[in-house]
């Protein structure tokens, strides 16, 4: 119950900080063009000191000392994570979050193939979510290392896909902004994996290493062999 409760604290706390900065980032557009650049530069930085101050700090302390994240950290951990997703509000129109529905910003060629990617990173996403467990995939249930499914292709699926949907956004609308956003977000969830991998060479040993010289991290071709 009181893990339950944390977390729901922690899920309006995330939500909240993200709204909050979802609003703030339309500001710099009425002020010109000059504005947004300054706001995206700041923002960014911030972003990525954000990044690295909860991932490293305090994620990596709570594996560490607990073998699991805490509601604290999860909820850290989100918002990282959805601040990330809304940073394009800096540079982009009030509608952006409807990209899909205009065809006017990406040619027919980037409109099908982002649109294809989106799909697929969500279904990714949703699949290495179900198969994991909503506790484990939150990093809140560490019991046993998971070696099949989507995570006998690739070591982190959730991540692919978070890619794979990044990738489709930067398609349907690019820019150079848009680029910058595709590597902090690249950064961000690079980081993840280094304190998630860190927490599991720990907590497995001799499994994690067979697994990881077995199944790529990211993207590649699993070599055969039997999980250990």
């Amino acid at each position: 119950m009181k893990a339950m409760i944390g977390n729901s604290v922690g899920s309006v706390f995330a939500a909240a900080v993200v709204t909050a900065a979802y609003y703030a980032w339309r500001l710099p557009q009425r002020w010109g063009a000059l504005a947004v650049l300054v706001a995206y530069a700041i923002s960014a930085l911030l972003l990525l000191v954000g990044a690295f101050v909860a991932l490293r700090h305090f994620v990596r302390r709570d594996y560490q000392r607990h073998h699991r994240l805490t509601p604290f950290s999860t909820a850290l951990e989100s918002a990282v994570a959805g601040l990330y997703i809304a940073f394009p509000t800096i540079y982009s129109p009030p509608n952006w979050a409807w990209f899909w529905l205009d065809r006017q910003q990406a040619g027919p060629v980037r409109q099908d193939v982002g649109s294809l990617l989106i799909v697929l990173g969500l279904a990714t996403i949703v699949l290495a979510m179900a198969w994991l467990g909503l506790r484990r995939s939150s990093g809140q249930e560490v019991s046993r290392l998971q070696v099949s499914g989507p995570y006998g292709l690739s070591r982190n699926p959730q991540i692919l896909g978070g890619a794979l949907l990044i990738v489709g956004v930067f398609l349907l609308r690019p820019s150079w902004y848009a680029l910058g956003w595709v590597l902090l977000c690249a950064t961000m969830l690079h980081l993840m994996v280094l304190a998630e991998e860190e927490h599991l060479r720990a907590r497995f040993g001799g499994e994690f290493e067979h697994y990881v010289a077995r199944v790529p991290r990211y993207l590649g071709i699993p070599k055969r062999g039997e999980p250990q």
